[in-house]
């Protein structure tokens, strides 16, 4: 193989968030400007992701985008945008992500708790059974494969069930904490409501993808 084939053929790296950009867009910039970064990197990344599906290496590192570039390189490109947008989608179920990534024992134990309240999500999710850590780790990791390789809106739906049973566990968590923890138990019922919230975010978000309005 010549040498112009082999390099046509090597993986490609995501593109990658700039530090720069990131540390020159502090919170007082215009919010045009801001948006218009979140966009160009969204639409990009996932393009490219989209182009390449058929290379696993390319998916995986752009599933990987946080532990490469670091958290705040991707929120200060993201954080901001509203979450009918497509770098508002990706900046939830990065953020999902990386909590299961950091703290997937927690993340289990409130699936667990959920799943029998909320069945049809949880089939929706397609979380191995019995959910440990490393199941909801699998999860999250498919969940976002599917943004790159697979069908964008049934990623973002997979998302939104996701939330909803860990919701409905962290639910019934606060209620166990309630009689001898009232300050955890009020904590996990205002995570269970912004779960809530974003499971029906990225639901809003699937059906602008599939009405190609989610930009």
């Amino acid at each position: 193989m010549s040498t112009s084939d082999g390099a046509a053929r090597r993986p490609r790296r995501p593109a990658r968030l700039d530090q720069q950009q990131a540390e020159d867009l502090p919170g007082g910039i215009d919010p045009a400007v801001r948006s218009e970064v979140a966009h160009t990197t969204a639409g990009a990344i996932v393009r490219q992701g989209r182009t390449g599906a058929d290379d696993p290496e390319l998916v995986e590192r752009l599933v990987r985008l946080v532990e490469a570039e670091g958290l705040d390189v991707v929120a200060a490109m993201w954080a901001d945008s509203p979450s009918a947008t497509l770098p508002g989608a990706l900046w939830r179920l990065y953020v999902l992500r990386e909590w299961v990534r950091r703290d997937p024992r927690t993340v289990a134990e409130r699936y667990r708790l959920g799943l029998d309240a909320a069945p049809v999500h949880d089939a929706v999710a397609g979380v191995a059974s019995p959910p440990g850590p490393d199941e909801v780790r699998e999860v999250a990791d498919a969940v976002l494969s599917g943004v790159y390789a697979g069908d964008l809106a049934v990623a973002l739906e997979r998302g939104a069930a996701f939330c909803r049973v860990l919701a409905t566990g962290a639910a019934f968590d606060a209620d166990y904490l309630e009689a001898t923890d009232d300050t955890a138990a009020r904590r996990l019922t205002r995570g269970a409501s912004s779960l809530v919230r974003t499971a029906e975010e990225l639901e809003e978000a699937a059906s602008l993808w599939r009405a190609e309005k989610l930009d």
